[in-house]
């Protein structure tokens, strides 16, 4: 919500700059200087906690010196700090004007109050340096377990100073913890890992601390041994993590997100998401690590559980909604994490996740071998046309052979395979449209008449045409495109504006609806989307079969032959339409539904349904997590009110966001608690571009970072590259977590 600041002739507000604004303390003592240097007469009269709740000061009023930079999100006080830049006087300039933060004119008796306040203050804080410098001798003097450091431990922290810098920048910058391939026993050679090199680097460079510690080791010795490194980077990664981990417990309610399965050096890993609202009312959605997947659902659930709660310091009592991306195996067994979590705690609700298109979400939830072929070569010709522009030239170059009499539908298909196709929601119907021109693009890659391609690239060229080329591959993209088309606008919609995402719930029942018509007429449907898949293949010169591989598992009686039409309606169409009509039930459950057309609290939505909407029904799923339930059904009048007689020039709120970043909203403390909560939801879209960086640095990562070197901790560096590090920090953990390692690194 936009802060006001409260001093006398400021008129600055959040929502013009980048500015900070800091709350009164709660510190009687020092709120009261705040006051005193404000010169408000109408301030003196209020308490501490009102003041705190209610008033701000920019950071303008501030010393510089006052204020420190957390992190890239969080700006903070020191303890001490006390506004003391003012202007006291530009009002003199403009007498008639009128003045809502009238300026107190001091009486004599009242700058002698404050003259003895503050030397008083003055006098308190010098006592207690003092008693502290004392405290300090004495027990400098008496306590031999506290000893000052030594220039031993001096030169180790700076050693480790030294080690911490390199790592994160390793971290960062993405460079591998160990270029090079292991040198075989008896060569001669050796090559130094990136580790290595950086620390020779430093010595070359002037770091003498470096240069005294490895001034007399051997020219092949290893300067940080393996051991040491690992304990490195976990202490990197453990700083890292707790700075953002600490802004998610200030926050107190958050929802869990994951992303699909990521292979590591030491097996297949999960990596892990927080979606959370900060101090600063942004919406944030920050990675956290990267969890082995091993065992079986149960075993996962009671990992990922202990994970949150020990490991992170969490409650899952105040997860608010999980949201799981994944293909294949790994999408069924995350699912069944997903209802597990839910059975423990019902309001962490099910949702799809607003990274990734609705249809794309249930395809890759349908665990039939067919869907998952399609989505993985889908995903397959991805990746492989983004490898080259001349991929994609010899792309847009078979399009234009295959609509050469529509030159328009051409032009849309080629701007459309650059913008991330394989993503959209309507992927299965441009799936078909391109079909005819991948498979002679693949085809003419393969052949490589002109020698134009090496052999990696006809290699998979080669893949993707046997996929496409396949007629159980044909026919299942014909069903999902025709199946699946009652559900993209539902799910384009879920993924739009705050206004599109209530509407959206509302439909849902209508989209079932549509599904389940189609499942009682399913013959009919089948038959027209049969012919339809037949048609294309005949274009293609695919022969229409029944797989293969049924062949193999069913031996079918003598005499008596299945017809393709017969067994795709059994094996493909009629599980497919049943399963994305289960799928939706689970993944929109009766808590979601709720919590989505709680949306109605948000003014624009409240506008469009004339203020005649009721929230108290649907309010209840939240009830514990407001401030003061019980007055919640008048607060919701009053809230309905103040939007429905506005003034003609104030415009409605269109987004959560926008709302909770209004002043008047902390006068509805449930309102606005209501909404912070409903903000983390994982299937509500993404306000900005900067909430989806964790997610673009992941797949950046993992994009351009071979398996082999790959690190869970150069990981969570490299994708929270714009978290704060403080290397200090980082020496005191790693010396409170190896306190035995410490004796041997000052050997």
């Amino acid at each position: 919500m936009p802060n006001f600041c409260a001093a006398p002739n400021c008129t600055r507000k959040s929502t013009q700059s980048d500015l900070a604004f800091f709350r009164f303390p709660r510190d009687p003592q020092r709120c009261q200087l705040w006051v005193e240097n404000c010169r408000r007469a109408d301030l003196e009269d209020k308490t501490p906690d009102q003041l705190n709740k209610h008033y701000r000061l920019c950071a303008k009023h501030f010393e510089p010196s006052m204020i420190c930079k957390t992190s890239p999100y969080r700006t903070v006080l020191k303890d001490t700090a006390v506004p003391t830049i003012f202007d006291l006087t530009s009002h003199l300039n403009n007498p008639h004007s009128r003045h809502r933060k009238r300026i107190k004119e001091l009486t004599e008796e009242d700058i002698r109050r404050m003259k003895e306040r503050r030397l008083e203050a003055a006098r308190d804080q010098s006592q207690n340096k003092e008693n502290e410098t004392s405290e300090s001798q004495d027990s400098a003097g008496t306590n031999e377990d506290v000893p000052s450091l030594s220039p031993e431990e001096k030169e180790l922290r700076d050693y480790l100073k030294s080690l911490f810098e390199v790592i994160v920048v390793i971290g960062k910058q993405n460079i591998p913890l160990n270029g090079h391939l292991e040198v075989e026993e008896d060569s001669e050679c050796f090559t130094p890992s990136n580790f290595q090199a950086l620390l020779e680097y430093r010595i070359n460079a002037g770091d003498e601390v470096l240069r005294r510690r490895f001034e007399t080791t051997a020219v092949n010795a290893e300067y940080c041994p393996s051991g040491q490194q690992r304990r490195i980077l976990e202490v990197c990664e453990s700083c890292v993590r707790e700075e953002l981990l600490q802004e998610a417990r200030d926050a107190r309610f958050f929802s869990l997100v994951t992303g699909d399965l990521a292979d590591f050096p030491e097996g297949p890993h999960i990596p892990l998401f927080l979606r959370f609202v900060d101090q600063s009312h942004f919406l944030r959605e920050e990675f956290i690590e990267f969890l082995p997947f091993e065992g079986d659902e149960e075993a996962l659930t009671e990992r990922l559980v202990a994970q949150i709660t020990e490991k992170w310091g969490l409650s899952m009592e105040h997860c608010r909604g999980q949201a799981h991306v994944g293909s294949g195996v790994f999408a069924g067994k995350i699912k069944a994490v997903a209802i597990r979590l839910m059975e423990r705690y019902p309001l962490a609700v099910y949702t799809p996740c607003s990274t990734c298109a609705l249809n794309v979400y249930l395809a890759n939830n349908l665990l039939l071998t067919g869907v998952q072929v399609v989505m993985s070569t889908l995903k397959r010709i991805g990746l492989f046309f983004s490898k080259s522009p001349l991929l994609q030239a010899e792309l847009d170059h078979a399009i234009s052979i295959f609509y050469q009499g529509n030159e328009e539908k051409a032009n849309s298909l080629k701007e459309t395979c650059r913008l991330g196709w394989t993503e959209r929601h309507d992927v299965f119907e441009l799936a078909v449209d391109l079909l005819e021109s991948l498979l002679l693009c693949t085809d003419s890659i393969h052949d490589n008449e002109d020698l134009k391609w090496n052999d990696r690239i006809t290699s998979e060229a080669y893949t993707i045409s046997e996929a496409l080329a396949d007629f159980e591959f044909v026919v299942t993209l014909v069903v999902l495109k025709n199946a699946l088309s009652f559900t993209r606008a539902f799910g384009k919609n879920l993924q739009g504006q705050t206004l599109d995402v209530f509407f959206a719930a509302s439909s849902l029942t209508a989209v079932l609806h549509s599904l389940n018509e189609v499942m009682d007429n399913i013959e009919v449907y089948h038959e027209f989307w049969f012919e339809e898949a037949v048609n294309l293949a005949a274009a293609m010169e695919i022969p229409v079969k029944v797989p293969r591989l049924y062949f193999r598992k069913q031996r079918t009686e003598a005499g008596v032959e299945i017809q393709p039409e017969s067994y795709f309606k059994e094996y493909l169409t009629v599980p497919v339409v049943r399963r994305i009509i289960q799928e939706l039930k689970e993944v929109f459950s009766e808590n979601h539904l709720k919590a989505l057309k709680c949306l109605s609290l948000v003014p624009a939505v409240m506008g469009q349904l004339k203020f005649n909407a009721s929230e108290e029904s649907n309010a209840d799923l939240y009830r514990n997590d407001l401030p003061n339930p019980d007055t919640l059904p008048a607060e919701l009048h009053c809230w309905r009110i103040k939007w429905k007689h506005r003034g003609k020039e104030i415009s409605l709120p269109s987004t959560i966001h926008d709302t909770i970043q209004l002043a008047e909203v902390k006068f509805f403390p449930n309102v606005y608690a209501f909404l912070k909560v409903l903000c983390t939801l994982p299937v509500l879209k993404l306000e900005n571009s900067k909430c989806e960086v964790a997610w673009k640095r992941m797949k950046a990562y993992l994009a351009d970072t071979p398996v082999n070197h790959r690190s869970k901790s150069l990981a969570v560096l490299n994708i929270n590259y714009d978290v704060k590090h403080d290397l200090e920090v980082m020496v005191d953990a790693y010396i409170k977590m190896y306190p035995e390692k410490e004796d041997e690194s000052l050997e």
